[in-house]
């Protein structure tokens, strides 16, 4: 039996990238191109924790736009690499969001789950990338909030505040569905919300691209398929 009553909620908001978007494998296949020239021997998880490391810090700071903190984020990578990749493959990389796979299980528990609920998205985003990454995903989410609109980045209570006020549903009706402990269910579960984790890390170790966490949402599923399946009885 599920710890949540589904029929307790009218709206289901969702992080994108690590829980919709296949963030990690975008990540490391856009590295790929920016360290193809070079003798690079990190790991995957290696890079992805470096990553995690530049983007976390970055993203503290002054608002910046997306593009800006993966461009940074990648040359802070390859500095602590010793590379340098040139101006070209680092634009190319804070360019990338459009190229990353969505999981194969999103589009289609997106579908069920919007006709029973209505859906959102928070995320740690710029409009027009998330738009790219949007048709991905094959459903028209009822509100959208990002970085840009928010002007920073979770996990910032702003950016949760922001979707409050943006979602004409009770913020006790609305439950927030996400892979990151630290960007979403930390500040989510400070702010009282019921939340899902979409543990896309169920079978491997560490916290790949974000940095590590410590929450308990109030339901784990591996996957969007089985959070579906639960979610829909």
């Amino acid at each position: 039996m599920s710890p949540i009553d589904f029929s307790q909620f009218d709206a289901l908001t969702f992080d994108c990238y690590g829980t919709l978007i296949d963030w990690e494998r975008g990540i490391l296949n856009a590295f790929q191109l920016v360290l193809s020239r070079d003798d690079v021997t990190a790991t995957d998880d290696e890079l992805l924790a470096l990553y995690a490391k530049h983007e976390e810090a970055i993203e503290r700071g002054v608002y910046r736009t997306y593009r800006e903190v993966l461009a940074s984020a990648a040359q802070g990578v390859c500095a602590g690499l010793g590379v340098d990749p040139g101006d070209a493959a680092i634009a190319a990389f804070s360019a990338s969001v459009g190229d990353w796979p969505a999981f194969a299980d999103s589009a289609a528990a997106l579908r069920k789950l919007k006709a029973r609920f209505r859906l959102g998205v928070l995320t740690n985003c710029d409009d027009d990338l998330f738009a790219g990454s949007n048709r991905r995903l094959g459903v028209d989410f009822d509100w959208v909030v990002t970085a840009q609109q928010a002007r920073g980045y979770k996990p910032r209570p702003a950016n949760f505040e922001a979707l409050f006020a943006r979602v004409d549903v009770p913020r006790e009706r609305i439950l927030h569905v996400a892979q990151s402990l630290f960007h979403d269910h930390v500040p989510a579960k400070a702010l009282g919300m019921t939340t899902v984790w979409i543990d896309r890390r169920h079978d491997k170790p560490g916290f790949g691209a974000t940095p590590p966490a410590e929450a308990t949402p109030d339901l784990v599923c591996p996957d969007m398929r089985s959070f579906a399946e639960i979610a829909l009885g």
